[in-house]
């Protein structure tokens, strides 16, 4: 069975990107473009991983993984930040926000399939 992706980003052409990549890696994949739909999709797609933007509208990419951390049923889930923030700061809150990884945009995809790969066979 596939592993269950969830990309969160406000831009469409990095949501397009995340889905055709990972879709030409087999996996099965569900977008979401601002917090509040990334805590909708979350709760009914129950993915494997959530890859997740951090600055959207409605809420940010901080509100969504500390509400997924809080959630007994979705805590588990990891959660990779994909953002153009790469200031140190922004790296030790994912950290502290219980992120598996953080990733600066732009990213080889390569490099994020890799990552995407290890963290759904955990």
């Amino acid at each position: 069975m596939a592993a269950k992706v969830l990309a969160v980003d406000d831009d469409p052409v990095i949501q397009r990107l995340l889905q055709v990549n990972l879709e030409m890696e087999g996996y099965e994949v569900q977008l979401a473009g601002d917090g509040v739909e990334a805590l909708e999709r979350a709760r009914a797609f129950r993915p494997d991983i959530v890859l997740l933007d951090i600055m959207m509208p409605k809420k940010d990419g901080w509100q969504v993984c500390a509400e997924l951390k809080q959630d007994d049923e979705l805590k588990h889930i990891p959660v990779v930040f994909l953002s153009a923030r790469a200031q140190d700061t922004d790296l030790e809150r994912g950290t502290e926000l219980g992120a598996e990884a953080y990733i600066t945009k732009p990213f080889d995809p390569i490099d994020l399939l890799d990552l995407v790969a290890e963290l759904t066979k955990r």
